[in-house]
């Protein structure tokens, strides 16, 4: 344990091993639904279901461990929701690529992540958010995780007429209204590990009432890697069109904000922001993209930080050790995918919902004072969930950010590189064909 101290500062961050490790153990829970989702929209686009499996528990756990022992966060990643149905659903169905061809597109897009890193041109672009906007991309995760979370329980549900709407409550929707409740007790009574404790609570009471089934198995071998293991570079070649260059570049466009808006949000919830940096932000973009190229290389979507890690970080974790738990879980999770079965959306739902108001008190310390703060500030708060999409919520605030300021005549206060962005945002619609 003095190691574990030693190495991870946990003394000096005001927290112990017990904390960090059931703080992995519920970012863990939060996020194992990827073991099962990915490789569910990826065999969509005709890749071997069990390889998948195996290359998203590795590739997660691989970046979990790198997160936390290169740059110390609590921060998890996993190949990344949205990428993932772009990957299938877009390049491969809709645009008739191979899957092996695009998986090549992610490799390159990784490669120009890694080197892009390098030159520590991801830092300086997240260094340039002024602090109200990362205040309000924080909210806007937080506000996005819970509507997940009640999408995923079935308390909101899709609607022809109003796009959305209150779900009926029947069937798995009351484990996660139980969940809901209890988590939200255990909250208010400031009872530690409240979240992970609501979740245990909530797959028991979908086992008693028989709303979650009990798994046959407990253990099973892990699939086999070899389909999809070294397809992507050995199909480098491949990429000769214009066609796959857009693709290149968009996966590369998307990974890039997604993360840096994920990772400044999370940032942010843990208290790791000061006077507007946060502090070992290079190796942790350096980990994130070493886990994208390591994805693709197994064969899976691009690797990103989740944001369910807020999960884990509103129980208390703060240091590497909660990423490197939540990697070695993620080990575990290859051996024992039966019993992972069991953690239903709707026992992860009332987590999510919960952390989303944690992270929305953040909406507090944004200057609603001025509207040249505020316009772009709220856009990225609301467009965060609506278009279900981080960095398109991202990319809306710092297009409306230079020209609010501007309009107030406060032009000069706005750094160099948000001018930048402001065009690169632009190009970053027309590319992937929202322009």
């Amino acid at each position: 344990m003095n190691a574990l101290n030693s190495f991870f500062k946990l003394d000096k961050l005001g927290t112990n091993p017990k904390r960090e490790i059931l703080a992995g153990f519920t970012t863990f829970i939060s996020m194992c639904y990827i073991l099962f989702v990915n490789p569910t929209v990826l065999s969509a686009a005709g890749m071997d279901k069990g390889a998948v499996f195996t290359a998203t528990a590795l590739s997660s756990a691989i970046g979990c461990v790198l997160m936390g022992v290169i740059a110390k966060y609590p921060i998890a990643t996993a190949p990344s929701l949205g990428i993932n149905a772009f990957f299938a659903y877009s390049v491969c169905i809709g645009m008739k690529i191979p899957w092996q061809t695009a998986l090549a597109g992610a490799f390159v897009a990784a490669l120009i992540f890694i080197l892009i890193t390098v030159f520590k041109l991801r830092e300086l672009i997240i260094d340039s958010i002024p602090q109200d906007l990362k205040y309000a991309i924080s909210a806007g995760i937080g506000m996005f995780i819970a509507f997940i979370g009640l999408q995923g329980g079935g308390i909101i549900v899709k609607n022809e007429s109003t796009l959305v709407s209150l779900g009926s409550f029947h069937g798995q929707v009351w484990v996660t209204v139980f969940g809901l409740i209890a988590i939200a007790i255990l909250m208010v009574l400031k009872v530690p590990g409240a979240i992970f404790i609501g979740m245990v609570l909530s797959t028991i009471f979908g086992i008693a009432t028989d709303l979650i089934k009990m798994p046959t198995a407990f253990v099973s071998a892990a699939p086999s890697l070899k389909p999809t293991f070294l397809v992507a570079a050995k199909h480098i070649t491949d990429i000769n069109s214009f066609q796959l260059v857009v693709v290149v570049l968009t996966f590369l466009l998307v990974a890039f904000f997604d993360t840096a808006g994920t990772l400044v949000g999370l940032c942010t919830q843990a208290g790791f922001v000061k006077d507007n940096k946060i502090p070992r932000i290079g190796q942790a973009l350096m980990s994130d993209s070493s886990a994208m190229l390591v994805g693709t290389l197994l064969g899976t979507s691009p690797v990103g930080a989740y944001v369910e890690s807020s999960a884990g970080i509103a129980v208390g974790g703060r240091s590497g050790l909660t990423a490197v738990t939540t990697g070695v879980l993620f080990i575990f999770g290859l051996f024992f995918s039966p019993l992972l079965a069991i953690v239903t959306t709707q026992v992860t739902a009332p987590a999510l919902i919960i952390v989303g108001v944690l992270m929305a008190q953040n909406m507090a310390r944004v200057d609603w004072s001025k509207l040249e703060i505020a316009i772009p500030s709220f856009i990225i708060i609301a467009t965060m969930p609506l278009t279900y999409s981080i960095a398109d919520g991202l990319a809306l605030g710092v297009i409306l950010y230079p020209i609010t300021m501007l309009a107030a005549k406060r032009g000069k206060e706005v750094p160099v590189l948000m001018y930048v962005l402001f065009f690169v945002f632009i190009g970053f619609f027309w590319v992937i064909g929202r322009g």
